[in-house]
């Protein structure tokens, strides 16, 4: 396998195990990013720029990062909140007075974050070209009936997270959360890193699609009495209702899907974008200095939502936007905080080791949470570091 990029000295574990990954895991294209103490310490990229094509990846190319995208959109929230434009214990009808219909006036902000706001389902799922439409999207959740009493229970709100959090952005500051997101981060610390692709960076991206390998062994492990693969299955349960909130799903490939700005499923980075977007909320970074204060690194990963999610019918733990460490999703230690991708990208921080980490793929395997790809990376990480 010819992999490009470096890494250094005490990290040569992260390469081996990126090239593990496309000898024993079916890894077609993909890149691998570490910042530590806000240095770069990994850069490596391998395979084809297109799942189903010969161009070489190279450093620049960049992917979708589906999920992970989450944890990029949480940050635009944080940050309102941390500059005082934005209360996270008021009610989303305060900021967005349409909201409030049929039950949902005690719906908190923090709710949208922690996925305790009962609504991750679509009564009538919106097609493709709706769910494109920025203001589609929030008219469809505002009209939705929460499918459980607001903050008494998480599950993992898929689509319809972004939606609530874009439109409440917007109404915060006039802007979507990509434009926000542009122009006050992104933008002016220089990151591949992009909620709605401009035109001048497609030629970047490459074509995204399924690849087969071993399952996991670990990841979703299904909960007694009822299967996560029957979850998936049963028209009526809210794990399929959740994903199908949009009906069919685009297609990731599609370049008007890139160009919107979906804030739960289509950022497009690369993986060094990613991994230093984290660099930046944890500490300083080379011509930057941190984003995030240590109380709002704090609010990122303080446990919120903990056990049984009724969406993802398996043990979950979130703080406000981010995926916690724990068995469903596992990072590098107990403080970590980041979201994966579904089917493969994995972004996250760990503010004691100093670690920011990002990967990104071509290939999109049936994982949800703990792609093993990703998952012998960030081992790979934990042995440089003698964790």
């Amino acid at each position: 396998m010819d992999v490009n990029g470096t890494v250094a000295e005490g990290f040569e574990p992260v390469r081996e195990a990126f090239v593990r990954n496309f000898e024993t895991l079916g890894e077609r294209g993909a890149s691998v990013a570490v910042y530590r103490e806000g240095q770069q310490v990994v850069d490596l990229w391998a395979g084809t720029k297109d799942i189903d094509g010969t161009t070489p990846w190279e450093h620049g190319t960049a992917q979708v990062v589906r999920s992970a995208t989450k944890g990029i959109a949480a940050a635009v929230l944080l940050l309102l909140h941390q500059r005082g434009q934005l209360d996270l214990d008021a009610p989303v009808g305060h900021y967005w007075p349409e909201f409030k219909a049929r039950g949902k006036e005690r719906v908190l902000v923090r709710h949208v974050l922690n996925h305790r706001a009962g609504l991750p389902v679509l009564d009538h799922p919106l097609t493709p070209e709706q769910a494109l439409d920025p203001l589609r999207g929030p008219a469809a959740v505002a009209a939705q009936a929460p499918v459980w009493e607001p903050g008494t229970d998480h599950g993992y709100h898929a689509l319809t997270y972004g939606w609530m959090l874009d439109e409440l952005v917007r109404r915060v500051t006039g802007q979507g959360a990509g434009e926000w997101l542009a122009a006050q981060v992104t933008g002016p610390l220089g990151l591949d890193l992009w909620l709605g692709l401009p035109d001048s960076e497609a030629h970047r991206v490459g074509r995204a699609g399924r690849v087969e390998g071993p399952e996991p062994a670990g990841g979703l492990r299904a909960r007694p009495k009822r299967s996560v693969t029957e979850a998936y299955e049963d028209p009526a349960s809210l794990t399929r209702r959740a994903f199908a909130a949009i009906t069919p799903f685009p297609e990731q490939n599609d370049p008007a899907y890139r160009a919107a700005a979906l804030p739960a499923t289509n950022a497009i980075a690369t993986a060094d974008g990613l991994a230093r977007f984290y660099a930046t909320l944890i500490g300083d970074t080379a011509g930057a200095s941190r984003r995030f204060t240590p109380e709002t690194v704090e609010l990122a990963r303080a446990e919120e939502s903990a056990g049984p999610d009724r969406v993802l019918v398996v043990g979950t733990r979130f703080g406000l936007g981010y995926m916690l460490h724990g068995s469903a999703s596992p990072f590098l230690a107990p403080g970590s905080f980041g979201h994966p991708g579904r089917g493969g990208a994995l972004g996250f921080a760990d503010p004691e080791s100093g670690i920011a980490f990002g990967y990104v793929t071509n290939g999109f395997r049936k994982t949800v949470t703990a792609d093993p790809r990703a998952q012998g990376l960030v081992r790979a990480v934990r042995q440089a570091l003698g964790l």
